[in-house]
């Protein structure tokens, strides 16, 4: 299948409030996140699983509504690095003419303490724009389907950290 570099909004907003102290950023969302307009919808991405079993809560089975409320009672955001960038289907490999999404605007609204960010490529962004953030900063496994080498055990004992 060949699929040509497209230029590719967010399309969705920040899970963010008066509460969020620990922020998981991603690189940018997948097809199938920006289709449903949610986080981390490719059935095969393991980060709701992951987060089940770090948190222990059912997110998994949980609809999008009580999603938010799960992650709120543990005052945890989501979002994704990057706001827009141009992209080959949902390959972080591809990412090209990347605009960065408004983090440093949210740290001064809200009490985020902690930031993790799922996958080297949501790293390396991040880093590269916020070299002044890199204390807060801690880069996890990728959940995605594409980190094939990390199974779920794996992830989950790695992305235990987000409790601490």
């Amino acid at each position: 299948m060949n699929l040509e570099l497209i230029l590719a909004q967010h399309g969705f907003p920040p899970l963010l409030d008066s509460t969020t102290e620990t922020l998981i950023l991603g690189s940018f969302p997948s097809v199938k996140s920006r289709e449903k307009a949610f986080y981390y919808m490719h059935p095969q991405n393991r980060f709701w699983s992951v987060l089940s079993e770090v948190l222990d809560e059912d997110f998994v089975h949980a609809d999008r509504d009580t999603k938010v409320l799960l992650l709120k009672k543990h005052h945890i955001g989501l979002y994704d690095v990057i706001e827009s960038c141009r992209i080959q289907g949902s390959q972080d490999a591809s990412i090209q003419d990347v605009t960065i999404s408004h983090i440093r605007t949210w740290i001064s609204m809200y009490p985020i303490q902690k930031i993790f960010l799922n996958g080297a490529t949501a790293y390396k962004h991040f880093i590269q724009e916020f070299p002044d953030l890199q204390s807060m900063a801690t880069k996890l496994p990728s959940t995605s389907p594409a980190n094939a080498s990390w199974n779920l055990e794996r992830l989950v004992e790695a992305w235990n950290i987000i409790k601490s």
